[in-house]
C-alpha cells in the first residue's frame, strides 16, 4: 500500500504543477472576457463540488490521497481517488 501512496503522491506533485500553469492562463483567458463556463468537471465527474480552476480538484486528490495513507486501505476510495486523479490529467493534457 505505501507504494501505490507514493506513486499517487508522486503524480500529484507533477499534476499540481501543471494546475498551477492552467489556472494563470485560465486566469489570462478570464481577462480577455474568454473561458466563460460553470466549472472544469460535470457533476457526475466523481468530485463533490464544482470550480473553475484545476487546484481544488487537485487538492481535492491530494485529501483523498491523505485519507487512504491514514485511515487504512480502502479498495472503493482508492478506486475513485485513481479515476478522478485521472480525469485531471486528461483535462491538462487536452488544455495544452
Amino acid at each position: 500500500m505505501d507504494s501505490i501512496i507514493e506513486q499517487l503522491n508522486a503524480n500529484l506533485k507533477i499534476v499540481y504543477r501543471q494546475a498551477l500553469d492552467a489556472d494563470k492562463k485560465l486566469d489570462e483567458l478570464q481577462q480577455q472576457g474568454l473561458g466563460k463556463f460553470k466549472a472544469l468537471f460535470t457533476a457526475d465527474s466523481g468530485f463533490n463540488f464544482e470550480a473553475k480552476r484545476f487546484k481544488p480538484y487537485v487538492l481535492d486528490v491530494a485529501a483523498d490521497v491523505e485519507s487512504l495513507s491514514t485511515d487504512g486501505f480502502n479498495e472503493e476510495k482508492l478506486k475513485t481517488t485513481v479515476i478522478k486523479l485521472q480525469q485531471i490529467l486528461t483535462l491538462l493534457a487536452t488544455f495544452k
